[in-house]
C-alpha cells in the first residue's frame, strides 16, 4: 500500500500541478512522466485549492481505470476543474461526465442515430472535403496550417453531418474558439476572471442555435444527425433540448479540436522524420491506417481526463477510497516503455499498437473514433500524393494546456522541385 507519507515532503507528483510545468518543451514533461511511471505505484499530485489526484500513468493503469466504470466515475466531471453545479444545471450534463444507466441511454440514442446510412454518406462527404480544401491551399497558397487545413476538414464535415446551414457556421467556427481556448491552460487573474464567462457565453449560444435547428427537423425532419437524434425512438426517448445541445458542444469542442490538433502534429512529424513520410509515400494504402494510429499515440490529443472513486479498489498496492481523485494521464500511457518499444520515436509500421488516444476502452471509449481516422487518411493523402508536397516549417506553437495537446498556430511551406 502506498505509504501516506508520500503525501509530504518531495512529492514526485508535485510538478504536474504546477501551471509552469505545461509551459515547459513536450520533452521536459514526457521525462517528467516517465520517472513517474517508474514509481512503485499510483503517485499523489497535491493541488492547491483541494485535496489533489491521484495519477495513473501507466497503460495498464489508464486501461484498468477506464475499464470500471463503477469504481472510477466520470460523473461529477472528467475536465480538471470539475464543472461547477450550476454550469451543469445550466447547459446539461455532457456524455463523458455520465455513468450507469444515465450514460447507457444517451449513448444507445446517440448510436442508433449513426445509421450505416449516414455513415456511408459522411466518409463519401470527407473525401470530398478533403479535396476541396487541399484544392483552396493550392490555389490560395496561404502559410497557417491551423485555420488554413486542419480546423476545416473536421468543422466542415461534422457540420455536414449534422444538417448546420452555411449561414451558422462561421459563427460556429468563432464560438468553438472561444469556448476552448483556454481549457488547462494558466492564465493571470484579470483573464481567469473574464475568459471563463467568454467561454460559457461561446456554448450558450451555440447551444441556443442548435436547439432551434433541432425544433425545426422535430417538425420538418431531413436526411441529417439533428434529424435523427430529435426524432429517434429508442425505448420512447429522443434527445431533448439540452441533452443536444450538450451533445453538440462535445461533438463540435472535442471532435473539432481533437482532430485537428491530430492532423497539426502529424504533418510536424511527417515533416521531422523524412524517412518515415518516404516510407508512407512509397504505398499510402498499406501503410496510412498505422500511420493515423501513429500520429495519435505519438501526439495524443487529450493529455488527461479524470475520475472519482466510487467504491473501494487496490490497483498497484495503493487502496484507493470512495472520493479520492485520480487522473488518467493518457499522454503517459501511451509511452509506457512496458507496451510500447522504443515509445519516444515515430514509426508508422509500429504493431501492435494499443494506443490509448481515444480512451482506455469500457464504455467511454470515443464514439468518433472511426470517423477520426477516416478524416486523418483522407486528408493525408490529398496533402502528400498531389505534385506539389507541403512540409512544416518550424515548431508547432503548442497552448501549454494540461488538458489537451493543443496547437495554436502552424506555419507550413510547399515543397518546390
Amino acid at each position: 500500500m502506498t505509504l501516506p507519507a508520500q503525501r509530504h515532503g518531495t512529492d514526485p507528483g508535485r510538478e504536474l500541478a504546477e501551471p509552469g510545468f505545461w509551459q515547459q518543451p513536450p520533452a521536459h514533461r514526457l521525462a517528467a512522466f516517465a520517472r513517474l511511471r517508474a514509481a512503485e505505484g499510483p503517485v499523489f499530485v497535491p493541488e492547491g485549492s483541494g485535496r489533489g489526484h491521484w495519477a495513473l500513468v501507466r497503460h495498464a493503469q489508464v486501461q484498468e481505470a477506464s475499464r470500471l466504470p463503477k469504481v472510477f466515475a466520470s460523473a461529477p466531471g472528467v475536465t480538471t476543474p470539475e464543472p461547477a453545479r450550476w454550469v451543469r444545471a445550466l447547459f446539461g450534463d455532457s456524455m463523458v461526465n455520465l455513468d450507469g444507466p444515465d450514460h447507457a441511454q444517451l449513448r444507445k440514442i446517440v448510436q442508433r442515430a449513426f445509421t450505416p446510412r449516414l455513415l456511408a454518406a459522411a466518409e463519401e462527404d470527407i473525401h470530398a472535403v478533403a479535396a476541396r480544401i487541399v484544392d483552396d491551399v493550392l490555389a490560395e497558397q496561404p502559410d497557417e496550417f491551423v485555420s488554413a487545413v486542419a480546423s476545416r476538414l473536421p468543422l466542415e464535415v461534422i457540420c455536414n453531418m449534422m444538417g448546420i446551414p452555411e449561414h451558422y457556421r462561421a459563427e460556429i467556427a468563432d464560438r468553438v474558439n472561444h469556448a476552448s481556448e483556454n481549457i488547462g491552460v494558466e492564465r493571470g487573474l484579470a483573464s481567469r476572471l473574464r475568459m471563463p464567462g467568454r467561454g460559457l457565453r461561446a456554448l450558450a449560444r451555440m447551444q441556443r442555435m442548435v436547439a432551434g435547428i433541432g425544433r425545426e427537423r422535430r417538425k420538418h425532419p431531413t436526411d441529417d444527425l439533428i434529424s435523427a437524434l430529435v426524432c429517434a425512438n429508442v425505448d420512447g426517448q429522443a434527445l431533448g433540448a439540452r441533452q443536444l445541445g450538450a451533445f453538440f458542444s462535445l461533438l463540435m469542442v472535442a471532435g473539432v479540436e481533437t482532430t485537428r490538433n491530430a492532423i497539426t502534429h502529424g504533418l510536424s512529424l511527417l515533416t521531422d522524420h523524412p524517412d518515415q513520410r518516404d516510407l508512407l509515400l512509397s504505398d499510402f494504402e498499406k501503410y496510412a491506417d498505422g500511420a493515423v494510429d501513429e500520429m495519435i499515440r505519438h501526439s495524443t490529443p487529450i493529455i488527461q481526463f479524470r475520475r472519482t472513486v466510487a467504491a473501494e479498489h487496490t490497483m498497484d498496492g495503493h487502496v484507493f477510497r470512495p472520493g479520492d481523485k485520480v487522473v488518467l494521464y493518457y499522454a503517459s500511457a501511451n509511452r509506457d516503455e512496458a507496451v510500447f518499444p522504443d515509445p519516444d520515436a515515430f514509426v508508422i509500421t509500429r504493431s501492435p499498437n494499443p494506443h490509448l488516444g481515444f480512451g482506455g476502452g469500457g464504455p467511454h471509449f470515443c464514439l468518433g473514433a472511426h470517423l477520426a481516422r477516416v478524416e486523418m487518411k483522407a486528408l493525408f493523402r490529398e496533402l502528400l500524393t498531389r505534385p506539389v508536397g507541403l512540409r512544416a516549417v518550424g515548431l508547432p506553437d503548442l497552448a501549454g494546456s494540461n488538458f489537451d495537446n493543443r496547437v495554436r498556430s502552424l506555419r507550413f511551406a510547399f515543397e518546390r522541385p
